[in-house]
């Protein structure tokens, strides 16, 4: 790692231009998305004007994400990084303040979810973002929730945002940049209609989660979300089992939902134990079988049938 740093340190003198990181791309600046929605959303706006690269391996959870001496090069040498402050505190670390782009200041965040008692966490300012005092900028507890990518209308926004960003680094494909975004924003805002109207008639409005990665989809769609972790390495507290079992069991829940990248044991326990099934939704920290826009139509599928929504 320290050889690692010492050579963003050699690559980033000298990078803050927008000509930084298109040598060895053609020409193309070099666009590095820290992990899959945002590689997603990076390769439909950027099209074939961006040369765009993912720090984060399919099937690696991206909060446990080391970087190498490879991917310190890749950040090094970068036109713009694109990511989100929390998720993964090596990327925190690396990224150079004038070629970053964080998602998480494009929209409205919300507060990070429970805490062992069950409260909201407070402490974020008018952009729900959290307050760093001086001295603090190694702190990567964000008092807000990350997972802004699981509601389509805010990604729609980033979307945009991302289009001004590359219109700028590379003013002689700007235009192309801009009409990518917001051809990007209209499918997304297709997207959020469909879980709006598929959402709109459900039976029961409370998910049960592994870990709160829903907060975004639960506010837009106005769902309930109680999560059994506030993130996917953390073992919930027996008070906080026996909170979330209560729960399901007052509200009838049917199904508590499992990640793939997240070990299932304790939601099907859970499950059991509420006499509840169990079923995959996906947060989309890792790439799908698919695209972003299928996975989560594949999500709203799952939701429908657990949520009991009508036709």
């Amino acid at each position: 790692m320290l050889a690692g740093a010492a050579l963003l340190t050699t690559t980033a003198c000298g990078a803050g231009s927008a000509e930084s990181g298109t040598g060895a791309n053609g020409g193309k600046p070099a666009v590095v998305a820290a992990f899959y929605p945002l590689q997603w959303l990076s390769q439909q706006v950027g099209g074939p004007d961006a040369a765009v690269s993912v720090l984060t391996a399919p099937g690696v959870e991206p909060h446990d994400l080391e970087l190498g001496a490879h991917q310190m090069a890749e950040l090094g040498d970068a036109t713009l990084i694109v990511y989100i402050k929390g998720v993964q505190p090596a990327v925190d670390d690396a990224v150079d303040g004038g070629r970053a782009f964080d998602a998480a200041t494009a929209v409205k965040t919300l507060p990070a979810g429970h805490d062992e008692a069950g409260h909201d966490e407070a402490g974020h300012d008018e952009a729900g973002h959290e307050s760093e005092a001086a001295g603090e900028e190694h702190d990567h507890e964000v008092s807000y929730d990350p997972h802004l990518w699981l509601d389509p209308s805010r990604l729609a926004t980033v979307a945009t945002k991302l289009g001004e960003r590359l219109a700028a680094a590379d003013p002689a494909h700007a235009q192309g940049y801009k009409d990518r975004a917001a051809a990007t924003a209209a499918s997304l805002g297709t997207l959020d209609k469909e879980f709006a109207q598929g959402l709109s008639t459900c039976r029961s409005r409370t998910l049960v989660t592994a870990h709160e990665a829903f907060g975004y989809l639960a506010d837009r769609y106005r769902l309930k979300q109680v999560g059994i972790t506030l993130d996917p390495d953390s073992e919930p507290s027996p008070a906080r089992l026996a909170e979330v079992a209560g729960l399901a069991r007052t509200e009838k829940v049917t199904t508590v939902f499992t990640e793939s990248l997240v070990n299932p044991k304790v939601a099907q326990v859970l499950a059991s134990e509420v006499g509840a099934k169990t079923a995959v939704l996906d947060p989309l920290e890792s790439k799908p079988s698919g695209d972003y826009l299928s996975a989560m139509r594949a999500n709203l599928t799952t939701l429908r049938t657990a949520l009991g929504c009508g036709a």
